[in-house]
C-alpha cells in the first residue's frame, strides 16, 4: 500500500506539466542559465543569442514562474484593489484606467470588493497581505482601525481613492464629494429651488454618502436658512434601480411640497427620473432631480440628468503612477492629487 500511495504523490505532482527554462534551453541551443540572463537582463547577451531565445520561446510556449521569481525578487508583481462593488461602472472604470498604468509595468491586479461593509474590507486587506501584493488601490478613505494597523504594519504602497481627506493613510487621489455636494445645491437654488431633498443609501462605510450628504445639510443651511434639511435615507437598501424608485416614493409621500432632489449617485437619480416621466411628473418643471458621477445612462436618458461629473480615467492613471512611482522609490511630486469635478447642466434641473 505504501508503494501504491508514493506512486499517487509522484502522478499528482507531476500532473500539471510545463514547460521549462531548461527546455527553452534546449531548443535554443544554450544553457538554462543564458535563457535567465536573456530574460532578466537583455543587454546581457548578444543580440544573436537573444533572438534565438526568443524563438524558442514562442515555439515552446514557455512561460516565466513568477512564484519563483517572486520568491527570489520579494516582490510578487500584483497589486491588492478594494472597491466598494463590482457592478458600478465608474469604479470598474477607474480600475481599468489604473491597470493601463500597471499592466505594461508588469504588475496584474487581483480584486475584492467591500459591498460598503468595513468589517469586510478588513478581511479582504488580511487576506491580500497573506499573497504579498506589492501595493494596494483603494477605493475610500474610511477604514477600520484594524484595517489601518494592518496597512501601517505591512508597509506596502497604499493608494487611496475617491475622496478627499486631510490626513491619508499614503498616497490618494480624489475630489471633495462636499464641495460637489454644495455645488449642485448652489446650482438649484440658482434655478430658485428652495425646497429641497437630499436621498440615498447612507451606510456607515460609505463615506461617499455621508460627505454628500454633509455637503447637502451645509449649503441648505447657509444659502437658504429658512428651510429645513430634509434628509431620505433608506438605509441597508442596495444602490440598485429599484432603490431609487423607493427613494422617490419615499421623498413624495414625506415632503410632497418639494420641488428638487439631489440624489447621492447617477444610478438612483436615474430610477427616479424615469419612474417620474412614467408617472405624468414633469422633470424638471414640477421636480427637478440631480445625481452623482455622470454615469453614461445619465446622458442617455430623457430629459438627460444633471449630475457631477469627475475625471474617471485621471483618478486611475494617476492613483496607478503614485503607486509605481512608490514602488520605484522615486520621489513624488505630491502624496495627495486633487482630480477635481464640475457641475454638468442637463434638462433634469
Amino acid at each position: 500500500m505504501a508503494g501504491v500511495e508514493r506512486r499517487r504523490r509522484v502522478r499528482a505532482k507531476s500532473s500539471t506539466k510545463s514547460v521549462t527554462m531548461q527546455d527553452v534551453g534546449r531548443a535554443a541551443g544554450v544553457s538554462a542559465q543564458t535563457v535567465s540572463r536573456a530574460l532578466s537582463f537583455p543587454d546581457q547577451v548578444s543580440e544573436e543569442t537573444r533572438r534565438r531565445v526568443e524563438r524558442a520561446i514562442a515555439d515552446t510556449g514557455y512561460l516565466p514562474n513568477l512564484a519563483a521569481s517572486s520568491l527570489a525578487s520579494n516582490r510578487s508583481r500584483t497589486i491588492a484593489a478594494i472597491l466598494p462593488v463590482i457592478s458600478t461602472s465608474i469604479f470598474s472604470d477607474t480600475l481599468r484606467a489604473a491597470a493601463s498604468r500597471l499592466t505594461p509595468a508588469g504588475y496584474q491586479l487581483i480584486v475584492g470588493y467591500t459591498d460598503y461593509h468595513p468589517e469586510r474590507e478588513e478581511d479582504l486587506v488580511r487576506g491580500f497581505i497573506q499573497r504579498r501584493p506589492d501595493g494596494f488601490f483603494i477605493v475610500g478613505t474610511l477604514h477600520t482601525p484594524d484595517t489601518l494597523r494592518l496597512l501601517r504594519t505591512y508597509g506596502a504602497p497604499v493608494v487611496e481613492t475617491w475622496d478627499w481627506i486631510d490626513d491619508p493613510l499614503d498616497t490618494l487621489v480624489g475630489f471633495s464629494n462636499e464641495s460637489a455636494t454644495g455645488d449642485l445645491v448652489r446650482h438649484l437654488v440658482s434655478r430658485g429651488h428652495h425646497k429641497l431633498v437630499f436621498a440615498g443609501t447612507i451606510g456607515s462605510g460609505d463615506a461617499r454618502a455621508i460627505r454628500r450628504r454633509d455637503g447637502f445639510t451645509r449649503a441648505v443651511t447657509e444659502l437658504v436658512p429658512d428651510e429645513p434639511v430634509r434628509i431620505v435615507d433608506l438605509p441597508g437598501r442596495d444602490i440598485s434601480m429599484d432603490t431609487g424608485v423607493a427613494l422617490l416614493d419615499t421623498a413624495l409621500e414625506r415632503f410632497p411640497d418639494a420641488t428638487a432632489i439631489v440624489f447621492a449617485t447617477d444610478v438612483l437619480a436615474v430610477a427616479a427620473v424615469l419612474a417620474a416621466v412614467r408617472r405624468g411628473i414633469a422633470v424638471p418643471e414640477q421636480l427637478a432631480i440631480t445625481g452623482f458621477g455622470d454615469f453614461e445612462m445619465a446622458r442617455h436618458i430623457n430629459p438627460a440628468l444633471t449630475t457631477v461629473s469627475v475625471d474617471i480615467d485621471a483618478i486611475g492613471t494617476t492613483a496607478a503612477d503614485l503607486l509605481l512611482a512608490r514602488l520605484a522609490g522615486t520621489s513624488i511630486e505630491s502624496a495627495t492629487v486633487d482630480v477635481g469635478y464640475r457641475i454638468v447642466t442637463r434638462q433634469s434641473a
